[in-house]
């Protein structure tokens, strides 16, 4: 597929200002690339300084508008400092992609370490909620409307035997999802959720690393028969929180080639 956009041609999201979080790596990587692409000057924020600054270098190379900000998830007063600086460095905020997560090592419930399942919910849950409640503010105070899509997973739209605690937050940032969507719908902010498969992640190498095979466990229950690259599920992120997508609110949309769990 050829991404290049025609000169002049008008991007998905353009004129926007866009915040993603866990942009240093991943979906959120290639989101920072993709929002850029499509005419949003986006700023990237994320624990790790170093992958932060990598991207952020690479988009502006290929002629984008990108800042970063550090910041951990896990900490609600650096997620609130981090929705401030998109608004102290553009004067508005627009949209948000809330893409940042922690990941836990496989193994059914009772093996799962307490400070394994406090950690995936202080950033799963806990940050996502930080996250949306500061940048509701911000688009109300200065966009005055825009869009919200948090990351959630397959894997937190059914039963997760591999990994409970991981989709135990995912099940609960679909219901932050949706309640939020019928809670500021009427101020013109909506929100939405990608629900991802196999997608060819850090984490999903972890996972592999930790079970060997499972991707290839995964792609035999994809109808499609790959993992999805990052971009592609960004892509979906994109749309959603473009203005092409301004009647939908409150879905949780898979994109995860059809996988059968």
């Amino acid at each position: 597929m050829d991404n290049t956009r025609n000169t002049g041609t008008v991007g998905l999201l353009d004129g926007k200002v866009a915040l993603i979080t866990g942009a240093g790596r991943g979906i959120g990587a290639a989101a920072a690339r993709l929002f850029a692409r499509e005419g949003a000057r986006v700023v990237l924020a994320a624990r790790t300084e170093a992958q932060l600054k990598a991207v952020t270098e690479e988009v502006r190379a290929a002629g984008g508008t990108a800042d970063h900000v550090v910041c951990d998830l896990a900490d609600p007063a650096g997620v609130r400092a981090a929705v401030d600086r998109v608004v102290a460095l553009h004067g508005r905020l627009d949209v948000a992609f809330n893409n940042g997560a922690a990941g836990v090592p496989p193994g059914p419930l009772d093996q799962v370490r307490e400070a394994d399942f406090d950690r995936v919910y202080a950033v799963n849950l806990r940050g996502t909620w930080a996250a949306m409640a500061a940048e509701v503010a911000a688009i109300r105070a200065t966009a005055g409307a825009g869009a919200i899509v948090n990351t959630s997973s397959v894997g937190g739209l059914m039963a997760n035997p591999q990994l409970p605690a991981y989709g135990a937050t995912k099940r609960a940032v679909n219901s932050l999802t949706e309640s939020a969507a019928a809670t500021y719908g009427r101020e013109g902010i909506r929100v939405n959720a990608i629900a991802p498969g196999t997608t060819l992640t850090e984490m999903l190498r972890d996972w592999e690393a930790e079970s060997p095979g499972v991707i290839d466990q995964l792609n035999q229950r994809t109808p499609l028969g790959r993992a999805a690259d990052p971009e592609e599920i960004a892509e979906a992120a994109a749309w959603l929180l473009s203005d092409r997508a301004s009647y939908v609110t409150g879905v949780v949309l898979p994109v995860d080639g059809g996988i059968v769990l």
